[in-house]
């Protein structure tokens, strides 16, 4: 069966992807510090990360609309999916349902997919990755959605920040909690609920001991090493993604490692310095 997989800009697409032809993005779109940005091609990282270190409030973003979405389920592709960050963080999931409840309303019965993966960056990369490895597999529709739906399940999300602007702007860390963990450099460990909602897991006092702190989390969460593939994500730091990498492998053995640099609007949820680990 032929299949196409349209995934939300938040997601990370590995060149291997971008050459495949079954990719589509689907761009978001923010408002920061009076500008409009537009998170596709045209995307400048140095001058968004500029922007947002300079606004005193969070960047706002808006996510694709349904009518944006049911274009791009209407190819010749017999199956279609999505996937779209975290329903808890943006409406990209609902504006992915609604594109497909129009597209059925507008042409008819097709199998299409909308997969919330309650993560981002690279999170939504591995599930596009999923979807592929399940197709290729010969998988029916309903057993690519069933196995995905059950990988999505077991994935683990976790983060470190080198700033804590954006905690603080959006809402997430009070203005005094904010300012003296940066006086003391404290670096937060983060991560996903299994909702996709955003918890801190721990802290560490610099971003050394900080990403040593989240490869620990990461190993009490880790089962089955050998059947994942280990992502990494990073924001102008890849010498840290690197340093994560080294810490991990050393301790499990993965079926592969995956290292992308955030490119778009998910440099926002890392900001410069950070990284995004998803296993």
């Amino acid at each position: 069966m032929s299949y196409k997989i349209i995934v939300d800009s938040c997601g990370e697409l590995t060149e291997e992807m971008k050459a495949s032809g079954r990719f589509e993005t689907a761009s978001l779109e923010i408002d920061v510090h009076g500008h409009h940005i537009i998170d596709d091609e045209t995307f400048d990282q140095a001058e968004f990360l500029r922007l947002v270190a300079e606004s005193p409030d969070s960047p706002k973003s808006s996510c694709p609309s349904p009518e944006h979405y049911m274009e791009g389920y209407r190819c010749e592709a017999e199956h279609v999916y999505a996937v779209t960050l975290s329903a808890e963080l943006s409406g990209s999931y609902n504006s992915a349902i609604l594109g497909k409840n129009l597209y059925h309303e507008e042409y008819g019965e097709k199998d299409i997919y909308v997969f919330n993966s309650r993560s981002a960056s690279i999170g939504e990369t591995l599930i596009a990755m999923k979807i592929v490895e399940c197709e290729e597999q010969g998988m029916e529709f309903a057993q690519v959605v069933e196995t995905v739906e059950a990988y999505i399940g077991e994935q683990h999300t976790y983060f470190v920040l080198e700033t804590l602007d954006t905690l603080r702007k959006n809402g997430r860390l009070t203005g005094v909690k904010a300012v003296v963990a940066t006086a003391l450099n404290i670096k937060p460990v983060m991560g996903a609920t299994p909702v996709g909602t955003i918890l801190q897991l721990g802290q560490a006092r610099g971003m050394k001991k900080a990403l040593a702190k989240m490869v620990d989390e990461i190993m009490k969460d880790l089962k089955e090493s050998k059947k994942k593939i280990l992502a990494i994500s990073h924001c102008n730091c890849r010498e840290r993604a690197e340093y994560v990498k080294e810490m991990l492998v050393h301790k499990a053995d993965f079926r592969d490692v995956v290292i992308l640099d955030t490119a778009g609007i998910s440099s926002m949820y890392a900001a410069d310095g950070g990284v995004i680990v998803v296993v």
